[in-house]
């Protein structure tokens, strides 16, 4: 069968480079005799897979030596009790909410110490960022948290909340490894890969070495203190390990593909042909404010519940996968990560025109 245009929000449509040769190794390793699927995470042969992975991500992101790198395991919503039971040493933090994601993170906090919410664009479902110039920060704030893209509403911060000299935290989920950032604009930064770099079951998280410390929470588990992961080079338990071999191939080819500027520059391109279309149509219209949309996640809607559903089934019939809404905001969505072509976004909004033609 035909591979499909996979708009999936998450697990998504990874590198088909990068599958090739996932297949090809996957019952030889480099000449082991086995697959990394069935390797000792403690052999000299996978030590250097989880190293070159690491110095690969360092590379492309521009990581500076006093950032650890931790490959973790529990997904991002494990990262939401994790972040307090560590960081918060005053027991206050302060949350930005853009979206659900950051709202169960919020939540989450609660129960570690004091987490207010500083802003919220839950007014107008989220479909907004909002004004984060000036917010009310708390004096003894031990950070300030956001969700940097929002994967359900497509939305996305393209500048960076002023923190008023807190530490900021942030959950890239869905746009890591997209564009280019400043790491050290961040005491930490983390994101479960399954959107844009592997597959489901891994979480890196870039931390600022200063703050793991054994200074935690009272009562926190081992395996959720940063230290532990630190100290022990992500193997303080089996990690992920077949997870973290096929996200070290996308580091790779991320390189091949000229790092995260070459990766910026297509992701504008591609996410300007949906939006441009959004923009020009009688019978499709985006959901977010034009400021602030993401190049990731793009929803859109016909307005009319029935005429949505009938889309995306003729959508699937015709090769163009996972374009339902999510489930809180219906409509339809096109999650157009790294590996999505841009000749998958050239056609489906073939496949719009010819439908909007059709029914208007």
């Amino acid at each position: 069968m035909a591979r499909v245009y996979n708009f999936s929000a998450g697990p998504a449509v990874l590198p088909e480079e990068v599958l090739m040769e996932a297949a090809a190794e996957m019952l030889d390793y480099n000449g082991t005799g086995m697959g990394v699927m069935e390797m000792s995470h403690r052999s000299k042969a996978y030590q250097q897979i989880i190293d070159e992975a690491e110095a690969d991500l360092r590379d492309l992101m521009g990581i500076p030596d006093n950032y650890k790198v931790l490959f973790l395991q529990g997904g991002a919503s494990q990262q939401f009790a994790m972040i307090p039971m560590n960081l918060m040493k005053n027991g206050v933090a302060d949350y930005i909410i853009t979206g659900q994601w950051a709202k169960k993170a919020y939540e989450e906090a609660k129960k570690y110490g004091t987490a207010n919410a500083v802003a919220s664009s839950a007014d107008k479902t989220f479909s907004y960022i909002p004004d984060c110039s000036d917010l009310p920060i708390s004096e003894n704030a031990d950070y300030v948290y956001i969700c940097e893209n929002n994967t359900i509403y497509g939305t996305k911060f393209h500048k960076l909340p002023n923190t008023k000299g807190k530490l900021l935290v942030s959950d890239v989920s869905s746009c890591f490894l997209s564009e280019p950032i400043d790491v050290t604009k961040y005491g930490m930064v983390y994101g479960g890969v399954q959107k844009n770099i592997g597959p489901a079951g891994v979480v890196i998280a870039i931390i600022r070495e200063d703050l793991i410390t054994d200074d935690v929470f009272p009562g926190t588990p081992t395996m959720l203190k940063y230290k532990i992961h630190a100290d022990n080079g992500s193997m303080y338990n089996t990690p992920p390990a077949y997870g973290i071999y096929i996200c070290g191939k996308v580091f790779k080819w991320l390189k091949k593909m000229g790092g995260l500027e070459a990766m910026k520059v297509h992701n504008e391109k591609k996410a300007k042909i949906l939006y441009d279309f959004l923009d020009s149509s009688k019978l499709f219209k985006g959901t977010v404010r034009a400021e602030d949309r993401s190049l990731m996640n793009v929803p859109f809607v016909t307005g009319n519940e029935e005429l949505d559903a009938e889309f995306v089934k003729a959508a699937t019939a015709a090769g163009f996968v996972n374009l339902k809404g999510h489930r809180t905001v219906g409509g339809m969505r096109a999650s157009i990560y790294n590996a999505m072509p841009i000749e998958g976004v050239e056609k489906l909004v073939a496949f719009m025109k010819d439908f909007e033609a059709s029914h208007t």
